[in-house]
């Protein structure tokens, strides 16, 4: 079967893809990676082919996010999904999309939430698709009508198209229930291959707290702020301290790290989590799930997007609380102040004390575990959608993207 896998730029877009396309390869599916040219790093570790399309005009984006860091909230809402993903990155990824869906002629489009391109051209071609989660269904189906218009420019339909495509779901239907009416829900197969920790530590047992604030965190002007606020907050705790701050970050601008800290651009998510005591973070969905799917409780500081969302879903659950930062007079973000670093300690020391916050994720992470595998998944949306030919390779008459 063949299989165009589409995403924007961003390890919270991709990542979430990863599983499946692990599991296309165990199939022996033929897959084409179809993404930004600053994409190509992350598609080429997954060992399939890589197709580039075009970035929007990078004063285009500059100008999207000066909105949103400097608008109201009420201006800012659905601003970055209109206009960055909708508009701009649909504009700029169509003709690639087209070109590769023309020569080599997909039998199916996985795409992720945000990525529109692909499915605008799955549409005009009659070809199916399904959608791969990266945030709550709620939210994302919420931001489908705020898209439609601009997408509505492009063929006919599209908000319909993307509420009746199949939604590949990571998320605990406990925690998100979704009003897509084709949800299908999954779980990562079998983790293999992780790595121990190098000993950052000099061979310190204690806890380990693993604290992240993203791969988009990094870039912006909350950074250095948050990531200190957070380091003065976990100085103290008789814990190991892993703090990733991203690679568009600049270590040098934390300052000196206490004994117990250290910290790194990136670190392979589930090589911390199998051995962390608990994750401080901003809510991103990514890191949400991947704590909660092993068991981690969380202790959550929301800066923008669906963090505050998922926050909420983290307390109501009982597997971990929320500090709500104060916002950025400069804009619509919050951001981390060494003034809550205190109160930031004390809910770090109380998810860590309390047995309760651990056993709350631990269940959250046995309902995760009992829903199908991947591989399972991707058989039953293979057999409901097309029923294709299994194996690789091109049927004749298409072409090698």
């Amino acid at each position: 079967m063949r299989i165009l896998v589409a995403s924007t730029a961003g390890a919270g877009h991709f990542n979430p893809l990863v599983p499946l396309l692990e599991a296309f390869g165990r199939r022996g599916d033929d897959v084409c990676i179809v993404g930004p040219p600053s994409l190509e790093a992350a598609a080429a570790a997954t060992s399939h082919r890589f197709r580039a399309g075009a970035e929007p005009p990078a004063d285009e984006q500059a100008a999207v996010w000066e909105r949103f860091t400097t608008a109201s909230g009420a201006e800012t809402s659905g601003l970055i999904d209109r206009e960055l993903f909708g508009r701009l990155c649909t504009e700029a990824m169509l003709p690639a999309m087209e070109k590769v869906c023309d020569e080599w002629r997909p039998h199916l489009v996985v795409r992720e939430t945000c990525e529109y391109a692909s499915a605008v051209v799955a549409e005009r071609s009659g070809i199916p698709h399904a959608q791969v989660a990266i945030s709550l269904a709620a939210v994302e189906a919420s931001v489908v009508p705020l898209v439609a218009p601009v997408l509505q420019r492009h063929v006919e339909g599209m908000a319909t198209a993307l509420l009746r495509a199949p939604y590949l779901s990571p998320f605990p239907e406990s925690l998100d229930p979704s009003p897509y009416a084709r949800t299908r829900r999954w779980r990562a197969s079998a983790a293999a291959g992780r790595h121990e920790l190098p000993d950052w530590w000099r061979g310190s047992r204690a806890p380990l707290v693993y604290v992240t604030f993203g791969s988009v965190t990094g870039g912006l002007p909350i950074a250095a702020s948050t990531f200190r606020a957070a380091i003065e907050a976990v100085a103290a705790l008789p814990a190991r301290v892993l703090v990733t701050i991203g690679r568009a970050a600049d270590p040098a601008s934390l300052g000196r790290l206490p004994e117990n800290v250290h910290v790194e651009a990136w670190v392979p998510q589930a090589d911390v989590l199998a051995t962390a005591a608990a994750v401080v973070c901003h809510g991103g969905s990514g890191t949400t799930l991947g704590a909660l799917s092993a068991g981690v409780p969380l202790v959550v500081v929301p800066l923008f997007a669906d963090q505050p969302a998922n926050g909420r879903l983290v307390t109501a659950a009982g597997a971990g609380v929320v500090l709500q930062p104060g916002r950025d007079p400069a804009g619509a973000m919050a951001v981390l102040r060494s003034e809550e670093a205190a109160e930031l300690r004390a809910l770090v020391e109380r998810v860590l004390g309390e047995p309760s916050y651990s056993e709350a994720a631990r269940r959250i992470a046995d309902e995760m575990g009992a829903v199908p595998t991947v591989d399972e998944l991707i058989g039953d949306i293979a057999t409901e959608l097309l029923a294709p030919p299994r194996g690789g390779g091109s049927s004749p008459g298409a072409e090698s993207p």
